[in-house]
């Protein structure tokens, strides 16, 4: 439904439909993707339930699940990459750039930071934010041409 609202917004600029599709997909789908919004087009989205895409920049290769949210803050939104993956309950939000190659781990939140490439996101302690290098290639598990 997604890629319907989107299609008929980018030719016909016709916001009453684009708005009951993403209406109707947030209801069936439980994930709030508006139809503004420009989608790489090569993505992931291993579970739709809890996604929340704010209007960012979005890099192929996009792996998502579910309660996955990348919003702005304080009109600030996130560039993302391409090859980010972010699992369960992660977020992006804010201003700064997620680098080719970021894993998020379950319950990470980036907010207002740039991370390096190729690195995972942990929770550290007391809620602090650490960065490992990646052992190996996860895009693989989900896309055959990375």
């Amino acid at each position: 439904m997604y890629y319907l609202a989107n299609t008929i917004w980018c030719k016909e600029q016709t916001r009453t439909v684009c708005t009951k599709l993403f209406a109707l997909n947030k209801a069936l789908n439980a994930i709030d993707c508006f139809y503004e919004i420009e989608l790489p087009e090569v993505f992931f989205i291993g579970h739709s339930v809890g996604i929340v895409l704010a209007k960012a920049s979005y890099g192929n290769h996009l792996v998502l699940y579910q309660n996955s949210t990348v919003g702005k803050n304080h009109g600030a939104a996130p560039v993302l990459e391409d090859g980010v993956v972010m699992y369960p309950n992660s977020a992006i939000i804010g201003g700064g750039l997620i680098r080719a190659g970021t894993i998020l781990s379950q319950g990470v939140s980036v907010i207002n930071r740039c991370t390096e490439a190729n690195m995972t996101g942990l929770q550290g302690a007391n809620g602090s934010l650490l960065f490992k290098p990646i052992e190996r290639n996860v895009l693989t598990d989900f896309f055959r041409d990375v």
